[in-house]
């Protein structure tokens, strides 16, 4: 049965991969003929591990997409646009973005202010290394950002490896902080779209070949496809959306504009047919739900607001 957790100062119960001290009485004493676990398994710590960066990864995805066009704006209110371009400049505003984001999901999850700052450590370390190459003109901007995206995936994984034994933190969380915690798949879908708000276009047709591909792949993945017509219903999902594919590009021009408009929001509805989790997980089919939704509108208002 799947854990959850019971805040202190509401009652609803969310789900976890790990439990977390609450401020209820202690069980009593286990009898002879009770078994109590001492250690986790390795599979179930290791399930865990991947849970956890896999937690900051959205988190700090969510952070840079909410604030990078926050630093844009202040670059350019305040005039220093040029500075913030910068590549070493760039790199260590990327590095506070995806601190904070990974701040507050950490803290959401009850962790040590001592592991957060290790965890932070792991984001500005990378780069600040190679900014002493990058000065001496060694490698280039470029090299710079990657070379800290990858450097900092161990430093993640150190630091996650060396506190995931500790015990978490009790915590107290309001209902609504509750709740919209549980909607995080959409919310970041959202995040996603807020640029193309602003500049609206139309995707290429070929975009729509990835809305079947992804529940195929996640689908062999997860060892979902097996059930009785589940593997013939994603196959004719791929060749209704490979065929309305085809047209698009043969077509071209507004009509291809909105097939590829209708292709995405008809989308959501194979999105909410799955959204209970039998081939893809739920968090993953509302997260599409809700950008195959927002995209399709931004195509609309595109398709609507520029002339034929």
């Amino acid at each position: 049965m799947e854990n959850t957790r019971t805040y202190a100062d509401s009652a609803t119960a969310v789900p976890s991969p790990a439990p977390l001290p609450t401020a209820e009485p202690a069980p009593s004493a286990p009898t002879p003929t009770t078994a109590v676990p001492t250690t986790a398994t390795p599979t179930s710590s290791r399930r865990r591990l991947l849970w956890h960066l896999g937690e900051m990864a959205v988190a700090m995805v969510a952070a840079m997409l909410l604030l990078g066009p926050l630093w844009e704006l202040a670059g350019t209110a305040l005039g220093i646009g040029d500075a913030l371009a910068r590549p070493e400049v760039a790199a260590l505003v990327m590095a506070t973005n995806m601190t904070v984001g990974m701040t507050v999901g950490m803290r959401y999850r009850a962790h040590h202010w001592d592991a957060v700052g290790e965890m932070a450590a792991a984001m500005y370390v990378p780069f600040l290394l190679l900014l002493v190459p990058f000065w001496a003109g060694l490698i280039d901007a470029d090299a710079l950002l990657l070379g800290g995206h990858l450097l900092m995936i161990p430093a993640m994984v150190l630091v996650a490896v060396r506190h995931r034994h500790e015990a978490l933190a009790p915590v107290r969380r309001h209902r609504v902080v509750v709740a919209l915690a549980h909607r995080w798949p959409a919310g970041l879908a959202l995040l996603m779209t807020v640029d193309m708000w602003v500049d609206p276009s139309v995707l290429s047709p070929w975009t729509m070949l990835v809305l079947p591909g992804g529940y195929l792949v996640i689908g062999m993945a997860r060892r979902t496809l097996g059930g009785r017509g589940v593997l013939a219903t994603q196959l004719a999902g791929l060749a209704v959306w490979v065929t309305l594919t085809l047209v698009a590009v043969m077509a071209g021009g507004r009509t291809a504009d909105w097939l590829v408009a209708f292709g995405w929001l008809a989308h959501a509805g194979w999105d909410l047919a799955h959204h209970r989790g039998r081939v893809v997980p739920r968090g993953y089919a509302e997260f599409c739900v809700v950008l195959d939704v927002a995209l399709a509108a931004v195509m609309v208002l595109a398709i609507l607001t520029t002339d034929a």
